[in-house]
């Protein structure tokens, strides 16, 4: 037999997936803007992410309407609570890929300067542990969302393999430094989206499974 809240989870799941689907949509265009030097899509970006924005409030309103005036409790509280958390990771994404497209804005004025190969691998890897991780949500998959926390170490040492190689070449080009500053952005960035898709794999273990995964290896839990 439904329940009365089901309507209510189904609604605020809806919307997340559609804030969801923006954000691995802005942080491909942001991406794209860089590969292909493309100062009108970077400016793009900007536009794009007011939309993150406009559902991240929407899933704010949502979810104190359904604490006021459903009271949820276990399972249903969790989810409400995650939901809020998976929006508010998501709306920092959008945050992130404007920071990414701003590099590609800069880049778009030195068209000839080749982009690290590395940093493109670590752009793909962090694009597919974003889509991994809201798959776990999508899916109510705990174990996909431990697939998650297992590789977000590759994309820290990505970074600092990206920053190395940067840092490295700036002796030998000074006159390529505001490019390699910008790569040096750029995997910065990204390295923090993989740190908010953790997040977010983490709160699907935490709907999932009712256990709180956070910060797990440095508690010893």
């Amino acid at each position: 037999m439904a329940r009365v809240f089901d309507p209510v989870l189904a609604d605020l799941r809806e919307t997340l997936l559609r804030m969801a689907s923006r954000a691995e949509a802005i942080l491909d265009k942001s991406l794209h803007s860089v590969w292909e030097r493309d100062s009108q899509i970077a400016q793009q970006v900007k536009v794009d992410d007011l939309e993150i924005d406009r559902l991240d409030v929407e899933i704010d309103d949502k979810v104190l309407k359904a604490l006021a005036l459903q009271a949820p409790v276990a399972g249903d509280l969790r989810e409400v609570v995650g939901i809020k958390m998976i929006a508010n990771d998501l709306e920092r994404i959008g945050d992130l890929a404007r920071n990414i497209a701003k590099c590609g804005m800069r880049l778009s004025h030195h068209p000839r300067t080749p982009i690290d190969e590395r940093l493109g691998e670590m752009a793909r890897a962090t694009q597919d542990l974003l889509r991994l991780s809201l798959n776990a949500f999508s899916n109510s998959d705990a174990s996909g969302a431990r697939a998650v926390l297992a590789q977000d170490d590759q994309i820290d040492d990505a970074e600092s393999a990206v920053i190395e190689s940067a840092m490295g070449t700036l002796p030998q080009q000074p006159d390529c430094a505001s490019e390699m500053v910008d790569t040096i952005l750029i995997a910065k960035n990204l390295e923090r989206v993989a740190d908010h898709a953790t997040n977010i794999a983490e709160d699907v273990i935490l709907i999932s499974e009712a256990r709180n995964v956070k910060h797990a290896a440095k508690l010893g839990r």
